[in-house]
């Protein structure tokens, strides 16, 4: 499953990001505590990463995603 997690500005600007960007290929939560991006170590954006489907770390950076490489990673766990 994939998911945005936004938690920089307000919701109000995370709401107009998805509507300017059209992203609607997964779902976008909201953290305004980011306690969320603290528990991850997001320390800036973009940023991703990639869990096992029990919660466990597997790799994840900073920047541009490799797209056809995290989806062969993803396919052999």
């Amino acid at each position: 499953m994939v998911i945005g997690l936004g938690a920089q500005d307000d919701l109000d600007l995370a709401q107009t990001f998805v509507e300017n960007t059209g992203v609607s290929a997964f779902p976008m939560l909201w953290d305004e505590s980011f306690d969320s991006w603290a528990e991850l170590g997001v320390a800036s954006q973009p940023a991703w990463a990639l869990f096992t489907p029990d919660g466990g770390y597997v790799e994840g950076s900073y920047g541009g995603i490799d797209t056809a490489g995290v989806l062969a990673k993803a396919a052999s766990l």
